[in-house]
């Protein structure tokens, strides 16, 4: 038996028990009874899958008393969720369920399994399809949310990785911290100003493209039934679908003016009515925050910390807030939370270095510091 087989199994095991602890104390402090009840039984569930791992490893000479998760990571873990918020938190869900489903996909092709161990792991993989599809119902309830969250940490990563460089080269240009505070908060504002503005018109003028789109496609599909009907039909015979049931597609939804709308506008445009976003909204978040990452790593020079202190710590925290960035905007997109938040930092925190060379190098020729 190969290691990788075997601890993926143990990380199985460990993940299925910990999952139906979360489920089982979420659901005692969500006051919704039908979305407690769905919390219940998947915890349940991931019982039912913790113990059929516990079988798979006894087979194999493996013990997992020596694997029970920690009740204090548990607690820790349902603090964080509660702290995001329900609709973050079925997003983080739903990455949980994801991971599962790619694990158990890939050893369900693993010739060192037998039958009854597959079919057992395939009802697992059902079970977990079932749990993902679960989360994006209930996260769909709070896309708005979601939303105004991606545009605020974009927004507070931007003012982050640009008042961070910018300071930086102060920094090494000058020998005096509130020269560097000073300069910083001025882009900061201006960089605002400038981020709330160009978001807000680009959003805005997205939108009315959007609508306008969607206004004719309506119009089409009341007065012209019969032509969008054809394109209905054509696009399912794109998907796969045989003629038969393609054209019986088209026919039914010709009969439905709205039906017909919204199929064109989501299969063939990509567009839903319900997730056009509110420029005024998404500019104002994106300005606000912005400017609440920009001050993050002026906040020593404010403190007139000397630059040999100043400079370090505004690395510091600059590198914290681009790490919990990366955490936002991986959940939010539904991406690698670690590759994302190693991708900002790595990022930011170079460029900022690039940065204060270059103000240092210019302090050097030009004969410009004021220490």
């Amino acid at each position: 038996m190969p290691l990788n087989l075997i601890k993926i199994a143990e990380d199985s095991f460990k993940d299925e028990v910990e999952t139906s602890a979360i489920y089982a104390k979420l659901s005692s402090l969500i006051r919704d009874p039908e979305l407690s009840r769905k919390l219940r039984d998947m915890a349940l569930m991931e019982g039912s899958h913790a113990r059929f791992w516990t079988e798979f490893l006894r087979r194999r000479g493996i013990d997992v008393k020596n694997l029970m998760p920690k009740t204090i990571i548990v607690r820790m873990k349902v603090l964080v969720l509660r702290l995001l918020g329900l609709g973050l938190t079925f997003k983080l869900l739903e990455m949980g369920e994801r991971e599962a489903i790619k694990t158990y996909s890939r050893m369900l092709d693993s010739s060192l399994l037998n039958e009854d161990e597959k079919e057992g792991l395939k009802r697992l993989l059902e079970d977990e399809l079932v749990h993902e599809e679960e989360f994006m119902a209930e996260e769909s309830k709070f896309k708005d949310f979601i939303d105004h969250v991606r545009d605020a940490v974009l927004g507070m990563n931007d003012g982050l990785v640009e008042i961070l460089s910018v300071s930086a080269g102060l920094a090494g240009a000058y020998g005096d911290p509130l020269y560097v505070a000073l300069g910083g908060a001025i882009v900061g504002i201006s960089g605002s100003l400038s981020m709330g503005i160009g978001t807000y018109i680009s959003v805005k003028a997205q939108r009315e493209v959007r609508v306008g789109l969607l206004e004719r496609i309506k119009l089409s599909a009341k007065y012209v039934s019969h032509l969008l009907s054809s394109r209905v039909a054509n696009y399912m015979q794109r998907k796969g679908f045989s003629d038969k049931l393609s054209n019986q597609i088209g026919e039914e939804s010709s009969e439905k003016p709205e039906l017909l709308s919204k199929v064109i506008g989501e299969e063939e445009y990509g567009l839903k009515e319900e997730s056009l976003e509110n420029p005024k909204v998404a500019g104002l978040y994106t300005g606000l925050f912005y400017i609440l990452g920009a001050f993050i790593p002026l906040t020593p020079y404010f403190l007139k910390l000397a630059i040999p202190v100043s400079l370090p710590t505004s690395f510091i925290l600059a590198g914290i807030m681009l790490g919990v960035s990366g955490f936002f905007i991986a959940l939010t997109a539904g991406i690698s939370i670690k590759r994302k938040a190693m991708e900002l930092v790595v990022a930011g925190l170079g460029s900022a270095v690039i940065t204060y060379l270059i103000g240092l190098i210019a302090s050097l020729i030009l004969g410009i510091n004021v220490g």
